[in-house]
């Protein structure tokens, strides 16, 4: 079976609109200024409501079925768009179709829940499958909006500490501490 691959990554919104919104929120008039990248780096960290402005589109193509359905568990925010295997429509019996028979999903999701969703797709307890396809969409949004990217991280960099019942053991690493403090950076 061929790789997962990313067809394509678009950006819809702006960091205009994105800090007009905020400046809504907090009763000022609209601005001209460009948001600084460490105001953009701050109001990600903080996941204000402004930053859902900021959308993203991507698909996969050869994504295994069974790694397109742990995508699709996430519901808050983003899009689902999941080639059928119904067997009206492909004219092969379903029933007979293997797990790992490959799909093309295509999403949108905002900032925030691109954020969220990182925190349990770069786990080291995701499936390694897993882990790839979502490092694929986060990789191309650091070559576009690197602030949204430098936001993605797994649960316990964000948090500081493993939440997950069996610990893969990274926050036992200089690498970790390398991690958070990277994160925590402005």
């Amino acid at each position: 079976m061929n790789s997962t691959a990313l067809k394509f990554l678009k950006v819809i919104g702006s960091w205009r609109s994105v800090a007009d919104a905020a400046r809504t929120t907090i009763r000022m008039p609209e601005g001209t200024k460009e948001p600084s990248s460490k105001w953009k780096k701050t109001i990600l960290l903080s996941e204000h409501s402004p930053i859902r402005k900021l959308i993203f589109s991507w698909k996969w193509t050869n994504l295994p079925y069974w790694v397109s359905v742990h995508f699709v568990r996430h519901k808050f925010g983003i899009e689902h768009f999941v080639s059928t295997q119904r067997t009206d429509r492909t004219g092969e019996d379903r029933t007979g179709a293997r797990q790992d028979a490959p799909v093309e999903h295509e999403c949108f999701a905002n900032a925030q829940t691109v954020i969220f969703m990182s925190r349990r797709r770069l786990c080291s307890q995701a499936s390694p499958e897993t882990r790839a396809a979502w490092r694929l969409v986060v990789d191309e949004i650091a070559k576009v909006e690197p602030e949204v990217a430098s936001a993605c991280v797994p649960e316990c960099v964000y948090r500081g500490f493993c939440p997950e019942f069996k610990c893969c053991g990274f926050v036992n690493t200089p690498a970790f501490e390398e991690a958070v403090k990277k994160y925590r950076s402005l």
